[in-house]
């Protein structure tokens, strides 16, 4: 049902059961999937493509104009993907050149205030909890989970199944599994709470951190630990996933945890 105080463009393209409130307004070039509710005063501009049975509540604006001086009008997209809720004041930018799209996954939840800049790319069952800020070109990986106001800088990746503390500054890659607290940023542990409820064992959570002990706290160079990884650590998805996002880091991973930072 779309209300009659709801502008929808006529090229826009809505699947026949989705629901709009009133005071929204919807662009061309924009899709939107079955099952959808769209709230009062939302703002959906060109580009975007949301999935099925998402709910996005008031006051949001999806898929507006990268704020990147760089940008001149090309052709790029939103994409959200299904069973996604995006909850007040949300503001989410569609890509420039560099990958022409902004995606989010399924299953996610982006709470209130949240700002997601263009050209991210964010995994399936993400948490992003209120005012939490994502500048662009960054990416997150399934089942993150960011405390609010966590604010993320460019070009910086997050890795599966990680969790972040609220109110963090994150400067560099954070690797999957873990758990990053403290100012500078750093590992405090493996995020074994989110990981036993998504069905890991307690054996798996403990092969994790294994490895995390000899990358972070162990004092070894990033390139020596991975080298005591690869030879003593037994081969798994977990250890290999690690060792390729440490790796393939561009701005650098977070650094372990001292007892020094608390003396400071």
């Amino acid at each position: 049902m779309i209300h009659p105080l709801t502008y929808v463009h006529p090229d826009a393209k809505i699947a026949p059961n989705v629901r709009i409130d009133p005071f929204t307004t919807i662009h061309k070039n924009v899709e939107i999937g079955e099952g959808t509710w769209i709230g009062s005063n939302v703002t959906i501009m060109e580009g975007a493509r949301i999935g099925k049975n998402c709910q996005i509540f008031p006051s949001s604006v999806i898929s507006a104009i990268p704020q990147d001086l760089k940008y001149k009008g090309e052709d790029t997209v939103t994409i959200i993907g299904d069973n996604t809720t995006i909850r007040e004041c949300v503001t989410i930018n569609r890509g420039t050149t560099d990958k022409y799209m902004t995606r989010i996954g399924n299953d996610c939840h982006i709470m209130a205030y949240t700002h997601i800049a263009h050209d991210c790319e964010i995994g399936n069952h993400c948490i992003f909890s209120n005012n939490t800020t994502l500048a662009g070109h960054i990416v997150v990986g399934d089942y993150v989970v960011l405390a609010g106001l966590t604010a993320v800088q460019q070009f910086v990746r997050i890795g599966s199944h990680s969790f972040v503390t609220g109110g963090s500054l994150v400067r560099k890659d954070i690797p999957p599994y873990v758990k990053a607290a403290r100012e500078p940023l750093s590992y405090v542990g493996v995020n074994s709470v989110g990981l036993k409820r998504r069905g890991y064992s307690i054996d798996k959570i403990n092969h994790i951190l294994d490895i995390y002990r000899i990358l972070f706290v162990r004092g070894f160079s990033v390139s020596k630990a991975l080298s005591i990884i690869e030879a003593d650590i037994p081969v798994s998805d977990e250890r290999d996933e690690i060792i390729s996002f440490v790796r393939d880091t561009g701005k650098g991973i977070m650094k372990g945890y001292s007892r020094k930072h608390e003396d400071a």
